[in-house]
């Protein structure tokens, strides 16, 4: 793994006693990049550790965007597309669930990530970064650590009027090892045991009016609510108004304010997986790498959940 010494710096990182130990701070790669650092990179590729950027665009379909045909109008240069829908376990009755190590392996493989690549993910949503921390998350999830997420997303890079290209990529395939950690993945029934047992702390990243159940889900048929228990920290929380990622200071305080304690077991969720990686980025920064992700999060909760464990001031979940 590089050093970080050797990187451009890592946008900060808090105490590194949250974190547990001097070993999972040296766990800790750099999860942020500057655009002009990117820039600087394509003009000066390093021949140490080959780049790869990759558009992971992701939007719900009330929005109305095509990310795929938004990407070939403008992208990075030599950024590939990465389809979240299609590197998922395409047999599972929840969105965009974890693929299977090898269907992940093939499918980064095919955008030309390989085992030594550093890999750059951006998304072009309005927020700076929306989908994007899912992708990083993923990676890490199946053990590679050199991934960092471009600061601001492409709101960013194109308000500094850096350069764009448009078509399709075509990259060189490479051929990519996965191997799964479970230890990142909280399954529906650690969740209800976690209702009992309180071995881990839930952080919610929906909307403020999902989470009380007073603000419709987007997905029909699934109820808002939040699962007993929960803490919520939208995903915006995390990111300033001109959508970079606040400092690990901010996010400590906003941690605190929340009441989440960060020398414990963190665990988040949201919708159907996504905004949840937010959290785990945040904690991240502030030098806990070990927060999971509830992978069916909020619409596996509520299809599976009983009705006294949605909690909702709206119409919550009936028999």
């Amino acid at each position: 793994m590089a050093e970080l010494g050797s990187q451009e710096p890592e946008i900060g990182a808090c105490s590194p006693s949250v974190a547990g130990d001097a070993m999972a701070r040296q766990q800790l790669f750099r999860a942020l990049v500057s655009a002009q650092w990117v820039a600087d990179m394509l003009q000066a590729p390093s021949a140490k550790q080959p780049l790869k950027l990759l558009d992971a665009s992701w939007y719900l379909p009330a929005l109305g965007r095509n990310a795929q045909r938004e990407f070939e109008e403008h992208h990075i240069p030599g950024a590939a597309f990465f389809d979240i829908d299609q590197c998922s376990d395409l047999t599972s009755p929840y969105d965009h669930m974890m693929p299977p190590a090898k269907h992940f392996a093939d499918y980064v493989g095919s955008l030309g990530v390989g085992p030594t690549t550093h890999v750059v993910v951006y998304d072009a949503s309005d927020q700076g970064l929306y989908s994007a921390p899912r992708i990083w998350w993923m990676f890490r999830v199946f053990g590679h650590r050199e991934v960092s997420l471009l600061n601001g997303g492409l709101r960013n890079w194109k308000r500094l009027g850096l350069p764009l290209s448009s078509g399709k990529s075509c990259p060189a395939p490479a051929k990519f090892q996965a191997k799964l950690d479970s230890t990142f993945i909280k399954t529906f029934q650690d969740i209800k045991e976690n209702l009992q047992s309180q071995r881990f702390q839930v952080v919610d990243a929906r909307a403020n009016g999902r989470f009380r159940g007073v603000d419709p889900e987007p997905r029909e048929g699934i109820e808002p609510g939040h699962i007993p228990g929960a803490i919520n920290i939208p995903f915006t929380d995390f990111m300033t108004q001109d959508g970079l990622e606040k400092t690990p200071e901010e996010l400590q305080r906003l941690f605190q304010d929340k009441k989440v304690d960060l020398s414990r077991p963190l665990v988040a969720t949201c919708g159907s997986g996504v905004t949840a990686c937010h959290v785990a980025l945040g904690a991240y920064l502030c030098g806990k790498p070990d927060v999971a992700v509830y992978d069916g999060s909020w619409v596996e909760w509520f299809m599976r959940a009983r009705p006294e464990h949605v909690i909702s001031e709206g119409r919550g979940k009936t028999e």
